[in-house]
């Protein structure tokens, strides 16, 4: 391999999707309160915090609460979408994922997750995938959101690789910058034209190949 030593993963997009069940569970909140709640109006929700989410959803249904009514909202959507993650299996991994991570490992590179979930345990639980990973680096344990590299920078310090040593694959704007700000490589999972400033953009795992890391 060139001086790249160390692969760092984000998870949602990257690894599995899980975003279809954070609408199921706002469009189930939205359910209880009376009001429905559609997929294109889902996206006004992508990339914010859960609270900011909540605010718009409230804003759609023209409800008016409290800010504790508010907490108590917030912890039923995470309740809500815990219960469907609980459900899903390896079949959900996306194509080519679970074939790069064992590659790059058996090609003696090390890896990382990098995410800012806090339920990346019970999702790669779920999908039987923990043992593809030297360190997990979670939203329990971190505390800066990117476009702040300290979920990257914090992986790389486990695994004990420096920055310019690491490559990072997100499929996320904000998630890119974190790892430029890291002093990290970077290859983009998802739209060029949204995700230029990687190093390099693949639609997918099953597009990549060992021999790409090295021309970065």
């Amino acid at each position: 391999m060139s001086r790249i030593s160390a692969c760092i993963f984000d998870l949602d997009g990257v690894i599995v999707d899980t975003a279809k069940y954070h609408y199921i569970a706002w469009k189930k909140l939205a359910n209880d309160l009376g009001f429905d709640f559609s997929e294109q109006e889902n996206e006004q929700l992508k990339g914010i915090s859960r609270m900011a989410s909540l605010d718009i959803l409230l804003k759609i249904g023209k409800i008016k609460l409290s800010d504790q009514e508010k907490e108590i909202l917030a912890t039923q959507k995470n309740d809500y979408y815990l219960s469907f993650i609980k459900e899903i299996g390896p079949e959900e991994i996306l194509p080519g994922a679970k074939d790069f991570l064992i590659a790059a490992k058996s090609e003696g590179l090390k890896i990382a997750l990098g995410s800012a979930s806090k339920n990346a345990m019970l999702i790669l639980q779920r999908l039987e995938l923990v043992d593809c990973f030297d360190v997990i680096i979670d939203g329990t344990k971190v505390f800066k959101a990117k476009p702040d590299p300290e979920v990257f920078l914090r992986g790389a310090q486990e695994l004990g690789v420096n920055p310019d040593n690491c490559v990072v694959f997100e499929d996320a704007e904000s998630g890119v910058e974190a790892a430029i700000k890291g002093g990290m490589k970077v290859i983009g999972i998802g739209d060029s034209k949204i995700l230029h400033k990687s190093n390099l953009v693949v639609s997918g795992l099953h597009e990549m190949a060992l021999s790409k890391l090295q021309a970065l």
